[in-house]
């Protein structure tokens, strides 16, 4: 477990998503910081195959869907200060079987438990320009690498996506949230990942939607050298590996610059 010292954290991050935040993690602190500063308290759900409202297997490590673990009751437990959140990797609850309504309930409902607490929230819409890309074959092909207990059509998948994509449009009025477009230029050939060499332009253009305050310049200032390196590398709060239940104090991580990182 690492130290908590509250009195040193200039901002709260709130990361929700599955593998390409998962594969981004200290990336995205790092553009976050650039534009908030920093040390930072970062509280993230993140994990490969991560659903929102569902628990998900992948490479039989089982995470519970964010919408039902820890991350709600630690977040009621801190005290405040400014928040940014930034909810992305949606999509994964379809191929998992939940209909377009689930989908948005679940985005819907993180959505109001982050305002409650002030968060600004930003939330990247599904990448459907480069999903409808996808023909059948390289479908099938994803499918069964990245989710092989699925039996859900190319068609039955693009579907969803579309209904989910106009969704989150539609909820972005109503709940009052920046919703971030993502253009298939940034995706690889499975239509949903994030290509290895764009990531840090991806993350540097989504962050740019949260709106800035005009008095962190200073403090953005000393991020502008390169990502943080853990001191100790965050854990799951709670997972199963192999049917076996495994638990891991929060926080649990920390970066060089003192931020600590609780994971779920």
């Amino acid at each position: 477990m690492v130290s908590n010292n509250s009195a040193v954290f200039t901002n709260r991050f709130i990361l929700l998503g599955a593998s390409n935040l998962t594969l981004s993690l200290r990336l995205v602190i790092y553009r976050l910081q650039q534009r908030f500063g920093g040390p930072s308290e970062v509280l993230a759900a993140v994990g490969h195959g991560r659903a929102y409202g569902l628990t998900s297997q992948a490479l039989g490590r089982g995470l519970s869907g964010i919408t039902g673990n820890g991350i709600w009751h630690q977040l009621d437990r801190l005290p405040a200060r400014p928040t940014y959140a930034l909810l992305t990797d949606i999509g994964n609850d379809i191929v998992y079987g939940s209909t377009p309504q689930q989908v948005l309930q679940s985005v819907a409902e993180c959505v109001t438990r982050l305002q409650r607490h002030g968060a600004q929230v930003v939330v990247t819409n599904l990448p459907l320009a480069a999903i409808e890309r996808l023909s059948v074959r390289r479908y099938l092909f994803y499918r069964n690498l990245f989710y092989p207990s699925s039996c859900l059509s190319r068609d039955e998948a693009l579907s969803c996506a579309q209904a989910v994509h106009q969704g989150l449009g539609e909820l972005a009025l109503r709940q009052h949230f920046r919703l971030y477009e993502q253009h298939p230029q940034w995706f690889g050939a499975d239509g949903i990942h994030v290509r290895y060499w764009r990531r840090s332009r991806f993350y540097q253009d989504v962050v740019t939607h949260f709106p800035q305050s005009n008095n962190l310049s200073t403090q953005a200032a000393c991020y502008q050298n390169g990502i943080q390196p853990w001191l100790q590398r965050a854990q799951f709060a709670h997972k199963t590996l192999l049917g076996r239940e495994m638990r891991c104090e929060q926080p649990s991580g920390k970066l060089a610059d003192g931020s600590i990182v609780f994971k779920y």
